[in-house]
């Protein structure tokens, strides 16, 4: 074996491996195990591929967007680039987040944990632009006990109250997705989208609400699922990386960056993308491991920049993207 590439292995191995499994304590280094199909699998891209590019001015001024997440760094990590893209071209936005986190994330006590990931929930939906941030406070990792009849109830609700056009959250048709929140929100929000315009359902709302069923969906996964969608956010990178950035509670980002930082100072060694203080170190941090190099790693799904490169674009963010359906019947009454 090389005697130069023999040095680096032991030194990957050895003394920085610990340095990198404890950048993050709340993500562990493999994410998945031998049961699950290959990352690289992951996901499958449609063969009819539509590139939503950015747009200049206010195109969808007037419309409205509800990012659905059950967990406080659900949105950043998948799809931050995608809210922010569509925030800056007139959309108004709200963040929906249908956990309290209270079973993951930095404090001493439950409502510690809970009041710090409610703190960095508003942050994030701050820098993303949102308007304002509903909490539905249902318990963590623990949303099969509930009532799928309910959250849907309220889903329905705020849909109708907010006049939502269209919503971004986790596929309800994404395979091998673990986590019982990620799953359970997802069936909810598909549910509640087309209940939501139909006045048989929930009549007791339309007192108060009118009838309003939910146009687009923009649908995120962690594991296997059907892209028939790629949104280029290039220019709104910084909104994503800052996104994340600010989740200082649990997630691949917040302080991981300074930590890493500073156990490699702690060694006698540096590396310059880390830069000389904890802003910088955090910033690229998220840019360049979370979002690209560690990706598969960190987040479980293929890099941002890999999935734009295969599509000619910087910065891409992939979805399952049902729009709304348009009958031919007025073309063919003009023919």
């Amino acid at each position: 074996m090389d005697r130069k590439k023999f040095i680096l292995q032991s030194f990957l191995a050895g003394s920085l491996f610990p340095v990198i499994l404890n950048a993050n304590p709340f993500y562990p280094i493999t994410r998945r195990d031998s049961n699950y199909p290959s990352i690289k699998n992951i996901p499958h891209f449609s063969d009819d591929i539509y590139i939503e590019r950015p747009e200049s001015g206010k195109p969808h001024k007037g419309k409205v967007l509800a990012a659905i997440q059950p967990h406080c760094d659900d949105i950043p990590i998948f799809a931050g680039g995608t809210v922010a893209k569509l925030i800056q071209e007139g959309y108004t936005g709200y963040m929906i987040r249908t956990t309290n986190d209270d079973a993951a994330g930095i404090g001493k006590t439950p409502g510690e944990v809970i009041l710090n990931n409610e703190i960095s929930n508003k942050a994030t939906s701050k820098v993303l632009g949102l308007k304002k941030v509903y909490d539905l406070g249902y318990r963590n990792h623990r949303m099969e006990e509930y009532n799928i009849q309910e959250l849907k109830a309220r889903l329905i609700f705020l849909f109708r109250l907010l006049k939502v056009d269209t919503v971004i959250s986790y596929d309800p048709w994404g395979q091998y997705e673990e986590n019982p929140d990620h799953y359970v929100t997802a069936k909810a929000v598909e549910a509640a989208c087309w209940q939501a315009g139909r006045k048989e359902d929930y009549p007791e709302h339309l007192d108060v609400v009118e009838p309003h069923a939910v146009k687009e969906k923009y649908y995120f996964a962690r594991g296997p699922q059907l892209v028939n969608r790629i949104v280029d956010y290039s220019p709104y990178v910084d909104f994503k990386v800052r996104s994340n950035v600010v989740i200082k509670s649990q997630g691949p980002g917040g302080d991981a960056g300074s930590r890493l930082r500073k156990s490699l100072e702690k060694m006698g060694k540096k590396i310059p993308l880390l830069g000389n203080n904890d802003d910088t170190a955090n910033y690229n941090y998220v840019k360049h491991f979370v979002l690209d190099l560690d990706s598969q790693n960190l987040r479980g799904v293929l890099s941002d920049k890999e999935v734009g490169k295969k599509y000619n674009v910087e910065w891409g963010e992939p979805f399952h993207y049902i729009g709304p359906r348009t009958s031919k019947i007025p073309k063919y009454i003009v023919k």
